[in-house]
């Protein structure tokens, strides 16, 4: 799958693009006829400037306090910029403190995630917002949720770029984009895929770094 099918689709902000490719796309939990290229909002300023400024707005009266925000599949940039725009001065009131924790998890050879002993001060107490590229299955935030509680820390919220869903494992999930900007949009398990019923081979591999084709 050459990168130039990718495809970009315009949004009101000038900055702000959901590129796409369509195929036969497997991740280590689902299949999907959409690969969500996030490339560009995880590394370009501009662009995660926008991302942050879209989730921002869910959460300016929302939710009173964001201590820390837990960056998953390599989303601190957003996180960083999100952190910003929660701390401008107009949304003093979202943080007593006017600063926010930008933090990630380290992931064991089992896929568990865990805090070292120096970081946890910034997860036990605190409220902790997920950020997460996609929402699909569930499955990362799901996991992240299941450690903030563990080392101690309140989860208010879990964004994201992308998601399928407005609630996982009873939170509130806010995206930037979901399956109404995709025609015919699906991601099921794989022995539900109808693309393989038919007999359609994979195009590549994905996963919150891009794609590996096959």
């Amino acid at each position: 799958m050459p990168t130039t099918n990718i495809t970009k689709i315009k949004t009101k902000r000038n900055n702000l693009f959901l590129r796409v490719a369509q195929g036969h796309f497997a991740t280590s939990h689902s299949h999907s006829n959409y690969y969500i290229d996030v490339a560009a909002q995880k590394s370009r300023l501009s662009e995660a400037k926008a991302v942050a400024q879209e989730l921002c707005a869910h959460y300016n009266y929302k939710v009173k306090i964001v201590d820390t925000i837990l960056c998953l599949d390599g989303t601190e940039v957003i996180g960083t910029c999100l952190a910003n725009e929660l701390t401008k001065q107009n949304l003093m009131n979202i943080n007593a403190h006017q600063t926010i924790y930008v933090v990630t998890p380290e992931i064991t050879s089992g896929s568990q995630l865990m805090f070292r002993d120096n970081i946890v001060p910034m997860i036990k107490g605190k409220h902790v917002l997920v950020l997460a590229v996609s929402v699909a299955t569930g499955a990362t935030a799901k996991a992240a949720v299941e450690a903030v509680k563990y080392y101690g820390g309140e989860v208010v919220g879990i964004a994201s770029i992308f998601a399928t869903a407005e609630e996982c494992d009873g939170y509130t999930v806010n995206s930037v984009f979901n399956p109404n900007d995709l025609e015919g949009y699906f991601t099921c398990p794989s022995h539900e895929c109808p693309l393989c019923k038919e007999g359609k081979k994979l195009d590549a591999l994905i996963n919150c770094h891009g794609f590996s084709k096959l």
